[in-house]
């Protein structure tokens, strides 16, 4: 399983660093704007599907503090975009919003299922380089916030279902382990 997500993140670097990219940079910027959408939807679905409602009110309070630090700093900060187009370029709001999914991905059901949730928000990022919307500052401040909202609110999943149990009295001790499936 980790050298399929390994393969997979290593054919994302090699295609966005070749020297033809450039010239397809509107097709690696739609790209990132589809990974905006379709990551964060994947995400809230896989919870409902998997019946873990905690898990999607978490990724919801998650998302919600992350748009509105992102847009927040956004507008505090007023800093002109690369290509010059406005005044929104820090943070990166494409960039936090992938990391905020893959990091939720990470922290509520492990690092593995989280790589290729990773592979997509490292795209997106480069992406918005690719594009000139943003500067590495902007992509680091956005991974950040995307990052720390969603750590903010988010529990490992299995911590739910195991319970360590002590039981003691009589001069007799009982430490147990339980696991609810």
């Amino acid at each position: 399983m980790y050298k399929s997500a390994y393969f997979l993140l290593v054919l994302v670097v090699c295609i966005l660093f070749s020297p033809n990219v450039k010239a397809q940079n509107t097709t690696i910027e739609d790209g990132g704007d589809i990974a905006l959408i379709a990551l964060p939807a994947a995400t809230l679905v896989t919870t409902a599907i998997l019946g873990d409602f905690k898990g999607s009110w978490q990724f919801t309070k998650g998302f919600i503090l992350n748009q509105a630090l992102t847009f927040g700093l956004k507008a505090g900060i007023n800093k002109t975009r690369p290509d010059g187009s406005d005044r929104n370029s820090f943070p990166s709001g494409h960039t936090s919003t992938v990391f905020q999914s893959a990091s939720f991905i990470h922290r509520r059901y492990g690092v593995v299922y989280s790589l290729p949730a990773y592979a997509i928000a490292g795209f997106t990022a480069v992406s918005r380089l690719y594009a000139e919307r943003h500067d590495g500052f902007d992509i680091l401040a956005g991974a950040v916030v995307g990052i720390g909202s969603s750590y903010l609110f988010t529990t490992p999943y299995q911590q739910e279902h195991m319970e360590l149990t002590f039981n003691g009295g009589d001069g007799t001790y009982l430490l147990g382990f339980k696991y609810k499936f």
